[in-house]
This record gives C-alpha cells, structure tokens and sequence, in this order.
C-alpha cells in the first residue's frame, strides 16, 4: 500500500521547501518569507538535505513543497535521488499547475502520491480563494496523473469561504480518482494572517478560520462519509493560536 504524511508516534515526517516561488496568491496561503526565505535551492542542495536526513530514511516520509515545488526544473532528480536514498515514501504537495512536464519524468513507482490542493466544490469558489482557472486546471490534472497511474490525494483547506460546500466533496474525490483525501485547519499564518491584520479593527469579524466548535460538530461526519467510499481520510483535532509559532499541528 502506497504511503504519504502520516501522524502518529512511529511516523517521523519530512516537510522539504525547495521554494518559495508559486504561480498562485492564494488567500489562506500560509507561506511566511521571514521563515521560509525567498530561496530556490539548487539540486545539489536539496541532495546535501536528503542525504543528511536519509538516516531515518526507512521510517521518513518524504513530502516536497514550495511555492509550487514543480516550479523547480530539477525536482524530478530530487525525487529519484530521495528513492535512491530509500525513503519510506515520496509525495509532491501541488496546486494542481504541474510545471516542467513532471508527469513525463516520473514513473508511478517512482512516487507515493501527487498532492492536490483543492478549495471549494464549485469552480465559483475554488476560483475566488486560488485564483481564476485553478478549479479546471487542479483537475484536469488530477485526472491526467490517475490515467497515467499515479496515485493522488487531495488537499482541503477548510475556511468560512468553503465550508458550506464540503459535503459536496464526497461524489467529487469518487469522480476524480482521489485515494487520499486531506482536511486542513485554515492557518492564520503568512497571507492569511495579513488579510487579517489588513482589517484593522474589524479583523475579528473577517478572520476566516472556523471555530473549534463547528469543526468538531461537522468534519468528523463528512470524513466517516468519504471513508465509506474506500478513501483514506486525515483531519487534524488541533489549533494553532495567532501567537503560537509556526510548526507542524501533528506535534
């Protein structure tokens, strides 16, 4: 069975930013470039890291991100390089943009999953928080990769923008082909956040993160749903607080 993140005691998770660079200025984006720098490694870099971490590479899943990681034109070498390494599994995090031919350079087996980021039901939606045309790019290409016999998962991120139209998702993942589907706490971190603090006074009213409450009382439901169509389901039960610093809610 293919393998992607996973949160538990035995899981050890290795999040690889090779850029910041995205095509995309999506709202929620949680991207900081005091943090996370303005950098494109090169391959030799990104190499150097995989090597460094390849210790625990037999119990590692590997995720590579950005930005958009298939903006870098070598990330196709980075992701045999970490199957030479034996990682215990490899996932490309994507908006669904696909750049450099990746789907050309790769074989299935030579990856666990493509990642899809998708934010809303309708294309109406999706579009308002990611940007015109992400909704039939994401899954021309979702269907593209699953043709060619890569596994996909797809990405959440719940908000007050698009809660309304989770319990759509379920026929959605079915027709696509998703194996794994991921819902996400929306982070008031990076864009987020500067909307926010953009608001001045009325940033309480126009915060977009949902409360622990309707999390609780919605998602658990609309997950049990999806799994009944044999797909895996991850949520997180975790908030991180505007003043928390930035690290990964499996913790």
């Amino acid at each position: 069975m293919r393998k992607t993140v996973s949160f538990s005691r035995n899981s050890t998770n290795f999040f690889f930013h090779i850029l910041t660079k995205c095509n995309l200025k999506c709202r929620h984006c949680y991207i900081n470039r005091d943090q996370h720098g303005k950098n494109t490694l090169p391959l030799k870099t990104i190499e150097t890291w995989l090597g460094l971490f390849s210790r625990k590479s037999n119990n590692a899943n590997l995720i590579f991100l950005g930005g958009e990681p298939t903006l870098h034109p070598d990330l196709y070498l980075a992701v045999k390089k970490a199957n030479e390494l034996g990682f215990k599994s490899v996932t490309i995090d994507t908006n669904g943009y696909l750049f450099n031919d990746i789907l050309l350079k790769l074989e299935p087996d030579e990856i666990d999953y493509f990642s899809f980021s998708l934010d809303g039901a309708t294309r109406e939606t999706n579009d308002m928080i990611r940007g015109q045309g992400s909704y039939d790019k994401c899954t021309e290409n979702i269907k593209q990769a699953s043709f060619m016999g890569f596994n996909t998962s797809l990405i959440y991120t719940v908000s007050k923008d698009n809660i309304d139209e989770l319990e759509m998702i379920p026929p959605i993942l079915k027709d696509l082909g998703i194996n794994r589907f991921f819902i996400q706490i929306l982070g008031i971190r990076g864009r987020a956040a500067e909307n926010r603090e953009k608001q001045g006074s009325k940033k309480n009213s126009m915060d977009k993160q949902i409360s622990p409450e309707i999390w609780r009382n919605l998602i658990p439901d609309v997950a049990d749903k999806i799994a009944r169509q044999n797909i895996i389901v991850t949520y997180p039960k975790v908030y991180l607080n505007p003043d928390d610093p930035f690290e990964c809610a499996g913790v």
